[in-house]
C-alpha cells in the first residue's frame, strides 16, 4: 500500500499594491455563470485622478451574446462591505508552488436589459417632509393611517376655502371703504383699546365737567377719610417750607397748588389731601420698583399703601422674591389719574408742562395721555414785539364738553420736504 502525500506550497505577499493592482472578484445577481469564459469583461476607471473620492471609482461591464452586466464600487447599487471589509485573493503558481496574496474589491454584477431606463427618477426636493410621509401612507399605510390621512385632507381644504373667503370679503370691505379709512378706524381702536388701561373710569355722558372723571374713582370716600392727619401736615406747611421743597427740586405741581390754595374751609382741606396723595403718585412714577416701606417716610395710612401696590404696579418675581415694579404702561396710568386728579384740584384745568417734569415723562407722552383723555389743550399765543411782557409758555389742558375727540392720522407730524 503506497500513500501519496500533497506537495507543499508557501504564501508570498505582494507588497504594497495600487488600485489597479487589485483583484477583481464578481458576483452575479441573478445567479452563477455556468461558462465564463463567453464572458468579455471590461474594466472602466474615473478619469479625475485629483479628486480622492472619484479616482477610486471603478465600473466593471461584462458582456455575452444574450445578456450584459454592470457593476460598479460606488452609488446605490454598489457593495457596502467593500468599506467595512478587505478581501484578499491568492494565486498559486503551480510551477513554484507559491501562493501570491493580492487585494481584491467586491463587485456585484446586474443584467442589463436593453431598452430600459437605468437612469433613477430625481426625487423631488421641492416635497416637504409631511409631503413625503403622506406619500408613503398612501402606499404602504395601514387603514387607520390611510382614513387619518384623507380626514386631515379634507379638513385642510375647508381651511383654505375659509381663507379665500374671508381674503374676497376683506377685499370686497377694503373697495368699498378704501384703505385709508380701514386704517384710521384700526388705529382709532388700537388706540382706545391701549389707553382704556391707564386712563380713569370715564363717563362720557355726563352732563357735568366734574362728573366726567368722578372725584369718587380716583379716592374713595374712606381713603379721602385716611387722609386727614396727613392734609393736616400740608396744610400747616409755612412759605418757608414751601420755598425749600421748591429749591430741592420737589414737585412743582403739588407747591403750586399749596401756594395757591384757599385760607379756610373744606376746599382748603380737599386741596391738602388731594397735594399728598399727589405728591404720593408723582414720587411713584420716578422709581423703577418699590418696597412694601414705600410712604412710610411721609406717613401714608395702609389702605392708601395698598391703593398704590394694587393699582400702578405690577408684581415679579426676581430671584425668588415677589417685587413690585412700576412698568412703562403703570406709568402712564400714574400720568393719567395725577391729571385727572389735578382737574379736580384745579377747576377742571390742569398745567401739563408742570405735570410732565413732575413726572419724568416727555410732553409729547403727557399730550397724548391728555388727548386720550379726550381734553381741550390750551396754549397762550405767541406775543409779537421786543417790549412785550413775558408770558407763561406752559401747556395747559382742560376738561370741557363734550370730550374732544382727535383724529390720529391728522395729528402725526408730516415730515419737511428737502430742497
Amino acid at each position: 500500500m503506497t500513500t501519496s502525500m500533497a506537495a507543499s506550497c508557501s504564501l508570498v505577499c505582494c507588497g504594497e499594491e495600487s488600485d489597479i493592482d487589485k483583484a477583481v472578484i464578481v458576483r452575479f445577481s441573478n445567479g452563477s455563470v455556468k461558462n465564463a469564459d463567453n464572458l468579455d469583461f471590461t474594466m472602466f476607471k474615473n478619469t479625475d485622478d485629483n479628486n480622492p473620492r472619484k479616482r477610486s471609482r471603478r465600473i466593471l461591464v461584462a458582456e455575452s451574446d444574450r445578456l450584459s452586466y454592470v457593476g460598479n464600487n460606488f452609488g446605490t447599487g454598489s457593495l457596502k462591505c467593500n468599506n467595512h471589509c478587505k478581501y484578499y485573493v491568492g494565486v498559486l503558481n503551480k510551477q513554484t508552488m507559491q501562493m501570491e496574496l493580492h487585494n481584491a474589491e467586491l463587485f456585484n454584477m446586474q443584467p442589463v436589459i436593453p431598452g430600459e431606463k437605468t437612469d433613477a427618477k430625481p426625487q423631488d426636493t421641492t416635497l416637504t417632509y409631511r409631503d413625503k410621509v403622506d406619500s408613503l401612507i398612501e402606499a404602504f399605510g395601514t387603514n387607520k393611517q390611510k382614513r387619518a390621512l384623507s380626514s386631515r385632507r379634507l379638513n385642510q381644504v375647508g381651511s383654505d376655502a375659509l381663507h379665500q373667503a374671508v381674503a374676497k370679503a376683506a377685499n370686497t370691505v377694503i373697495d368699498q371703504k378704501g384703505l385709508e379709512a380701514l386704517q384710521q378706524e384700526v388705529a382709532e381702536t388700537e388706540s382706545q383699546r391701549e389707553l382704556s388701561l391707564h386712563i380713569p373710569p370715564c363717563n362720557a355722558e355726563a352732563d357735568k365737567p366734574e362728573n366726567v372723571y368722578p372725584f369718587e374713582d380716583l379716592l374713595s370716600p374712606v381713603e379721602f377719610g385716611a387722609l386727614e392727619q396727613c392734609g393736616s401736615k400740608f396744610e400747616a406747611l409755612t412759605p418757608e417750607e414751601l420755598q425749600k421743597m421748591r429749591d430741592d427740586g420737589g414737585c412743582l405741581t403739588v407747591v403750586k397748588h399749596l401756594e395757591n390754595m384757599p385760607s379756610v374751609g373744606e376746599a382748603r382741606d380737599k386741596i391738602a389731601r388731594c397735594a399728598f396723595y399727589l405728591s404720593l403718585l408723582l414720587k411713584l412714577a420716578r422709581q423703577k420698583s418699590i418696597t412694601r416701606k414705600f410712604g412710610q417716610e411721609e406717613g401714608c395710612p395702609r389702605i392708601l399703601q395698598s391703593k398704590v401696590f394694587q393699582t400702578f404696579t405690577v408684581e415679579t418675581f426676581n430671584k425668588g422674591r415677589v417685587q413690585n415694579i412700576v412698568s412703562t404702561s403703570m406709568r402712564a396710568k400714574v400720568a393719567a389719574y395725577s391729571l385727572a386728579l389735578l382737574l379736580h384740584m384745579g377747576h377742571m384745568m390742569a398745567d401739563l408742562t408742570l405735570l410732565h417734569r413732575d413726572l419724568g415723562i416727555t410732553e409729547a407722552r403727557m399730550i397724548e395721555i391728555a388727548k386720550s383723555m379726550g381734553l381741550t389743550l390750551i396754549r397762550p399765543a405767541r406775543v409779537k414785539g421786543e417790549e412785550a411782557e413775558p408770558r407763561d409758555e406752559h401747556r395747559h389742558a382742560s376738561l370741557v364738553l363734550p370730550l374732544v375727540k382727535y383724529d390720529q392720522f391728522l395729528e402725526r407730524r408730516k415730515r419737511k420736504k428737502m430742497h
